[in-house]
């Protein structure tokens, strides 16, 4: 009887928007990573623990690779390409649906330094005839010496296990890396602030561009009523975008308190209560004061 154990580390990497974030949250089965439809969601390497009986993979979804256009982007991009050097294997993803685009060239040209095996992951398969599939294969197949060209739907589930599978047979022997009951090795309080991130981001839509950041002020656990009490700012680059995300009558403030609570709820699995501040802090992507204090720091990678 085989009583190996494989285990390792996997980056995925890909242009902004193809559903990397869905990926982690179908496999890790509950929500770690924010998934919105604008691009470059994620900001940080975020870690999805997958364990089964003899095998134990840690997922690190980076954010998108793209060209930077201020200090928030600039590290990013950093994050991402140093995770490449950092794992056991690397999941390429792409949106079937858009195909080709000038980004993933720019992701290509990176991974030629990189001296690991690379899996093509053609995801959102749903949203494309099967027909259409094979010419995008072989585009690909031209372009890098992919390990193998996987197709799937992060959303629908299609293929997912099939890919684990794979990537299971690539993992070296090695030790469980964490507890089988561990999804992340993020702070609760990262995974929190992400959580109301993603409900400013998706309410407010087009209004709001990328210049939201959450910060955690506090959390408490008060055992006399069983409840967690969380004070959290929303931080915007405009005094114009605070009238935004603070609604009339402060309708669009509650609405996202109210639907990041439900997730928060389903997270720590107690009541929950949400104390939502918003403030103004001009043009902090390029300030790398308000980047360290957000949570982008560029000593820790």
């Amino acid at each position: 009887m085989d009583n190996t154990f494989k285990s390792g580390f996997i980056a995925i990497i890909g242009r902004p928007n193809v559903g990397k974030s869905t990926f982690m949250n179908r496999v890790i089965g509950q929500k770690i990573a924010i998934m919105s439809d604008k691009p470059q969601t994620t900001r940080n390497k975020i870690q999805g623990v997958w364990t089964e009986d003899d095998a134990q993979i840690v997922f690190i979804d980076t954010p998108g690779i793209h060209k930077p256009k201020h200090k928030l982007g600039d590290f990013m991009v950093k994050v991402a390409e140093q995770s490449l050097n950092e794992v056991d294997a690397i999941m390429f993803m792409i949106n079937a649906e858009e195909g080709y685009g000038r980004g993933d060239q720019f992701i290509i040209d990176r991974l030629e330094k990189v001296d690991k095996p690379v899996f093509l992951i053609i995801n959102k398969i749903d949203k494309v005839h099967p027909d259409d599939l094979l010419p995008l294969i072989d585009q690909y197949r031209g372009m890098y010496d992919f390990e193998e060209i996987i197709p799937i739907s992060a959303l629908e589930g299609n293929n997912v296990s099939h890919l684990l599978e794979v990537f299971k047979a690539q993992l070296p022997e090695g030790p469980q890396y964490y507890p089988e009951d561990q999804i992340t090795d993020h702070p609760e309080r990262f995974i929190i602030s992400e959580m109301i991130r993603e409900k400013a981001l998706h309410l407010t839509r087009e209004e709001i561009p990328h210049s939201i950041a959450v910060v955690i002020d506090g959390i408490e656990h008060r055992e006399q009523s069983a409840t967690v009490y969380i004070q959290a700012t929303i931080i915007i680059e405009r005094p114009s975008q605070k009238g935004i995300i603070i609604g009339k009558q402060g309708k669009m403030l509650k609405e996202i308190g109210q639907r990041a609570r439900e997730d928060i709820e389903a997270l720590l699995g107690t009541k929950v209560f949400l104390d939502l501040w918003v403030k103004v802090q001009k043009d902090w992507r390029n300030r790398q004061l308000q980047l360290n204090e957000y949570g982008y720091r560029d000593d820790e990678y």
